[in-house]
């Protein structure tokens, strides 16, 4: 009837026990969706964190960016990394990180870690190692004077081709709390990517040791040019495989003159190297020609190489200096190649920036320019290559100012040291090979 109460059927549950139920289970839900996307958040950082560790090139900075990377994807306030020697007995380095200036003050002067300890206990049995408890482990032998007092530890070993390298340790979450084993899981993923990246960048280095060792086995020893100095210096594109075409040579010729001469053939690889090589040899024979301008010299190189080899372009500058009265007078030519530049001896520097000609391979029917002036004594004229300049964030005009600062600022110094300079502080990102060759007139 209506306006009856209706029975509660025996067995149906009770209302506020079905929101209770819901409500119980939703909170369950909610609770597993914050997991997982915490889950999803650590992968995403260590994918991340990987990523950027493979970015480096230098073995010093790959291992402080496992360090600080393992640090911040466990939110620890203090990290380390152990490398074995030889042996794998004993800590050959230990890089820290998270130290305060205080912390590192109070710690100067400690010898390395001997390997001793919840460390030592690590390199012995290279599994993961987990402590909520530092002083009441069974290893445990203390701290050295000013060491901070830890009490959670978190390690793993670190392999290289099936070989412990080192152990990374974690301490101290920054929350409070020990680690547990999703910091495990992430430390032991991270190491393993660890061992990766330290394995690629020793293959990085001794790809680009040894391209450097063959660059430079094509490069010449510069010869006495007296009354004159000469100095060069070679430097490596930044990528190991990046064999550069970068070459410098300096050759005394009869009646008092020297001719010296820079260039760069197109490429980085083995055929750019040994074309280099050819371009440079067969130069050599053409420089003996007395009467010949470098304008000439190069023409008759380009049609060379056009006749017989099949090299890729290049660009090259050409200059010659021979006795005029008390003085000498500088005769160049440059074919698509930056200008020298010329130091005076009261510190003021300018760039021949003459007439270019096209680079060599592009037209060898096209004329080449030459160009003269006297060249004061004591001047200082640099030979380049644009690996000293190029800057993809700066133009070349901006780089060639701060070229020309640069060399006036270092003007002074004997020429080797001077080379070495503008090798040290180039405006350039580094990334192409580079030579400076500079000559240096006498004072009187």
């Amino acid at each position: 009837m209506a306006g009856e109460r209706r029975e509660q059927r025996p067995g149906q549950p009770q209302l506020p026990d079905l929101h209770v139920r819901l409500r119980t289970e939703l909170s369950r839900i909610d609770e597993q969706l914050r997991a997982l996307l915490k889950a999803m958040d650590r992968m995403q950082g260590l994918l991340g964190s990987v990523v950027a560790i493979s970015r480096e090139v230098e073995l010093t900075a790959v291992l402080h960016r496992i360090v600080s990377t393992a640090m911040d994807l466990v939110g620890a306030r203090y990290g380390a990394l152990g490398v074995l020697n030889e042996s794998g007995e004993r800590l050959d380095e230990f890089i820290t990180a998270g130290l305060s200036e205080h912390e590192r003050a109070d710690l100067a002067g400690t010898a390395l870690p001997s390997g001793r300890g919840v460390l030592g206990h690590l390199i012995s049995n290279p599994e993961p190692l987990r402590i909520d408890d530092i002083p009441a482990h069974p290893s445990s032998v203390g701290f050295p004077p000013g060491h901070p007092h830890l009490r959670t530890l978190l390690g793993v070993a670190i392999s290289v081709r099936g070989e412990i390298y080192g152990d990374l340790y974690l301490a101290e979450r920054r929350d409070g709390q020990p680690f547990d084993i999703h910091d495990e899981n992430v430390l032991t993923a991270l190491a393993s990517a660890a061992g990766i990246a330290i394995e690629n960048v020793r293959l990085f280095e001794q790809v680009r040791v040894g391209a450097e060792q063959f660059q430079r086995l094509l490069l010449p020893t510069l010869p006495d040019v007296r009354p004159f100095t000469a100095a060069a210096v070679y430097r490596p594109a930044a990528e190991p495989s990046r064999l550069g075409g970068d070459w410098y040579d300096a050759i005394p010729l009869p009646g008092g003159m020297v001719a010296v001469v820079i260039g760069d053939v197109v490429g980085h690889d083995l055929e750019a190297a040994a074309a280099m090589a050819s371009t440079r040899n067969m130069l050599r024979a053409l420089l003996f020609d007395r009467d010949s301008t470098p304008g000439a010299v190069l023409a008759r190189l380009d049609r060379t190489l056009e006749a017989i080899t099949g090299n890729p372009v290049t660009t090259t500058a050409l200059a010659r200096i021979e006795p005029e009265g008390t003085g000498w007078r500088l005769h160049w030519s440059t074919a698509g190649h930056v200008p020298p530049l010329l130091i005076t001896p009261n510190g003021r520097a300018e760039y021949l920036t003459a007439e270019p000609g096209l680079p060599l391979g592009v037209d060898h029917e096209q004329p080449r320019p030459d160009h003269s002036r006297a060249l004061p004594t004591g001047a200082t004229l640099v030979f380049f290559t644009d690996g000293l300049i190029e800057h993809p964030a700066h133009s070349i005009d901006e780089s060639l100012d701060e070229l020309a600062e640069l060399a006036t600022a270092h003007a002074a110094l004997p020429l080797r040291d001077f080379v070495r300079a503008l090798a040290d502080h180039h405006p350039s990102d580094g990334h192409d090979d580079m030579a400076v060759l500079a000559l240096r007139a006498p004072t009187a």
